[in-house]
């Protein structure tokens, strides 16, 4: 079997689940050819698991002080290049397609009439999950921007939906507890703001992950570089996290039991319905600002929530290798059949046939 599989590259959580994907779909007898969009590419970094993968321009959306910005998304995008990209993509040699939510593979897929499947977080939407009012606009966008046949949403809970647990492994995440420190990752934010609202607490320690700087220590305050190899370990010494609410980091942090405070992004319904979802389930904490008080509240509350999930990557992996066909959803029970949920009000809700 030949597949393309899509990635969008604006944000590193869709490079991480497919990175887990890569590993899953390896030493299967699937040949597999990678196709990265959203990010230029000489932004992209530790891209070895994806071989030598394809690069197109696709779409992104602009973000300035944590605010989504929506004209300048709108006059740095290029859809006549969009359209030439999807139109002069030959998939005539793949078996299948599938989409991390990426649009160039999904609408060259759909245009030559071969099976696409979306694999991620935004197919999750789809269903009825919490979600934060948004535009019209906005329902457009998350429908059209990269349509399948086939959607397999990830989300954290089930929600009494057809939908699968996250692929976000955190083996990498190993290393002495060191758990004096609480993890910054808010790349979407002016520094300026984060060392405002941090410079509060002298009294704790915090690392601050940022693509904007370069590494460098005052006081309390640790700055440091993305870094594949680091991040993970600081991920899995610290005792909590401050993140954006985007989807991949927070499931990693609930499968390592840490503390877990989000800020979504302005203008971004995605996050700002992933922040409505942690607190109906009570598994995290948000603010709509980078607000002083809320963290001040954060630190002193209880301990983070662990949540156990399975290795959905390998059971998608099975599901592709045996040519996606059968029931999708024989697969959602089972999976959520072997997840470690903590005792919440969902917890004995019945997934949707």
């Amino acid at each position: 079997m030949k597949i393309l599989y899509g990635v969008q590259g604006t944000g590193n959580g869709h490079i991480t689940r497919a990175r887990a994907m890569a590993r899953a779909l390896g030493g299967r007898n699937i040949d597999v050819q990678f196709l990265v969009s959203g990010r230029p590419k000489v932004k992209l970094f530790d891209m070895e698991p994806f071989g030598d993968y394809w690069w197109r321009e696709g779409l992104t959306f602009h973000a300035r002080k944590g605010r989504v910005i929506l004209s300048e998304t709108v006059i740095k995008s290029r859809p006549m290049q969009l359209a030439q990209d999807i139109r002069e993509l030959n998939v005539s040699e793949f078996d299948l397609i599938v989409t991390d939510y990426e649009p160039v593979t999904a609408w060259a897929g759909k245009l030559a009439g071969i099976k696409t499947i979306g694999l991620g977080h935004q197919y999750a939407f789809s269903q009825n999950i919490p979600q934060a009012r948004g535009t019209m606009v906005d329902k457009l966008v998350l429908q059209s921007f990269a349509p399948a046949d086939l959607e397999l949403g990830l989300h954290w809970h089930h929600f009494g939906a057809p939908i699968l647990p996250p692929i976000a492994p955190v083996h990498d995440c190993v290393g002495p507890e060191n758990r004096d420190f609480i993890l910054v990752y808010l790349p979407f934010e002016s520094r300026l703001e984060i060392t405002q609202m941090l410079k509060q607490f002298p009294d704790t320690s915090f690392v601050i992950y940022h693509p904007e700087v370069e590494p460098y220590r005052v006081k309390n305050l640790t700055w440091r570089q993305p870094s594949r190899t680091r991040f993970p370990l600081d991920l899995g010494a610290c005792r909590g996290v401050i993140c954006n609410a985007g989807f991949e980091l927070a499931s990693e942090t609930l499968q390592l039991g840490k503390k877990l405070l989000v800020k979504p992004m302005a203008k971004q319904v995605e996050q700002h319905s992933n922040a409505l979802a942690l607190q109906t389930l009570g598994w995290g904490s948000s603010m709509n600002r980078l607000d002083a008080s809320a963290v001040s509240q954060w630190l002193h509350s209880g301990e983070g929530v662990k949540v156990s999930y399975p290795d959905t990557a390998g059971a998608v992996a099975d599901f592709i290798e045996r040519g996606a066909t059968g029931d999708p959803w024989q697969l959602v029970h089972r999976l959520w059949a072997k997840t470690e949920l903590p005792e919440q009000q969902y917890r004995d809700q019945r997934i949707a046939a």
